[in-house]
């Protein structure tokens, strides 16, 4: 023993990080959180990524895929090394990684989890994939859900509510989506911005009709990027950004960012315009991140925790003139960025989440100022979470005003405008615009 210590494995690292999240109910960003650190190498780091990020998209494919390999599932039994399995199938499928390479590497990543016993019958599961590997094609082709990679649920959801758009949905959700940044138009301004960005040999470019969005053809480590530490942008996907365009606040107006965490949409609206914004967030939990992005951007709101559907508890009763309800919702729009909501997600959330949804709207809708403009909006696919929840407020609602909203990219959708994944580049976001008759 000369005291060196062994370095990681990144695959057993993944493969402990993915049981976790399709297993046992983690998210994605928590395991990368805990796991990363772990591996001092950049390389590894991006490794862990590209597989953790890779596995949970396509864990509904491969995850089936064991069933036809395995006589004995290893799900419940093994968890890890089922994972790693699924891993192995996806460093051959997906990452087009070497053949030998990945299934030397993945058996090897068994022994690293101290499951020796099992390396061969890894070993012996991933060369049996590669010799019978196009009729298991075949078969996981035959059914959408193992298909597209999404539970069968959401299959039939979106297939029964975007019919037209489904097979284009299914494969924005299994590509990795472009990262893009809003500039900070107090402290930079666009074109400065992406020229440092290209001077820094950062490949980018500027969004065709959002004002403030520059595109980034790589992910990257973008505390590494020119202009991060003085707050000259933020990382916000483009159909979030259109959340400021739709609410269109002015300088003196008083406005509302209901279910603000992480802050991404109040500090845009805070770079658009001098406004007295308060961010209202019911989790505790999630106030700092809002509080950090504002001090990071040089910018300035209330912060205050508070359930949006009792305003009583937190509300001083001086109206606004401009309110932003970022639903919560079912995500189903993100998942191509957040792969882990296709498994974390049930069909039975849906009821409970417009509920919600409901009790929000009408419950701010008594802050409004006569004249004032309400936005709706959530990351969801799904016609029960958007136009159904605004066409049920508008029809008990007699002072409520649908504006009229049109978009470059998208599709209408009743008093409201539908953002698909993949539209122009954006994700998945609902919107709609209420204005309350004097």
């Amino acid at each position: 023993m000369n005291g060196t210590r062994r370095k990681p494995d990144v695959r057993a690292e993944a493969a402990l990080a993915l049981a976790d999240v399709a297993l046992g109910g983690a998210s994605l960003r928590d395991v990368m959180e805990r796991h990363a650190p772990r591996l001092p190498d950049p390389r590894d780091r991006a490794l862990l990524s590209a597989l953790l990020n890779q596995g949970t998209r396509w864990w509904v494919r491969f995850d089936a895929a064991l069933d036809r390999l395995l006589d004995k599932p290893l799900r419940r039994r093994e968890p890890a090394i089922h994972a790693l399995a699924v891993l192995g199938l996806v460093q051959l499928e997906v990452l087009g990684m070497p053949s030998y390479a990945a299934v030397a590497a993945t058996v090897e990543a068994a022994r690293s989890l101290r499951k020796p016993r099992l390396a061969g019958l890894l070993n012996a599961v991933l060369r049996r994939w590669q010799r019978e590997r196009e009729q298991h094609l075949a078969a996981l082709d035959a059914t959408p859900a193992t298909r597209h990679a999404h539970p069968t649920w959401m299959v039939q959801a979106i297939a029964h509510d975007w019919p037209g758009q489904a097979e284009a949905i299914f494969s924005a959700d299994n590509i990795e989506p472009p990262l893009m940044l809003r500039v900070q138009r107090r402290r930079s301004d666009r074109e400065s911005l992406l020229a440092a960005l290209v001077e820094a040999g950062v490949e980018a470019h500027i969004h065709a009709w959002l004002d403030d969005a520059i595109v980034l053809t790589h992910s990257t480590d973008v505390t590494r990027l020119p202009g991060f530490a003085e707050g000259h942008f933020a990382v916000q996907d483009g159909a979030a950004q259109v959340a400021a365009d739709v609410l269109d606040a002015k300088d003196g107006m008083r406005v509302l960012d209901a279910c603000a965490a992480p802050g991404g949409k109040a500090c845009h609206v805070l770079e658009r315009a001098a406004v007295d914004l308060t961010a209202l967030e019911f989790e505790p939990a999630r106030l700092p991140r809002i509080a950090q992005n504002l001090q990071r951007l040089g910018l300035e709101a209330k912060v205050v925790r508070g359930d949006a559907s009792e305003p009583a508890e937190w509300w001083d009763g001086v109206p606004y003139q401009r309110i932003l309800i970022d639903a919560p919702c079912s995500a189903m729009g993100v998942m191509r960025r957040r792969p882990d909501v296709r498994l974390h997600r049930r069909e039975s959330d849906i009821p409970a989440l417009v509920k919600q949804q409901q009790r929000i709207l009408a419950g701010l809708w008594s802050t409004l100022a006569p004249g004032g403009r309400l936005v709706y909006a959530t990351c969801s696919l799904l016609r029960a979470e958007n136009q159904d929840v605004i066409e049920a407020f508008l029809a008990t609602m007699p002072d409520a005003h649908v504006l009229p909203l049109s978009l470059p990219a998208g599709y209408a959708a009743g008093p409201g405008w539908q953002l698909l994944p993949g539209d122009d580049g954006l994700d998945g976001m609902f919107y709609a615009a209420l204005e309350k008759r004097a």
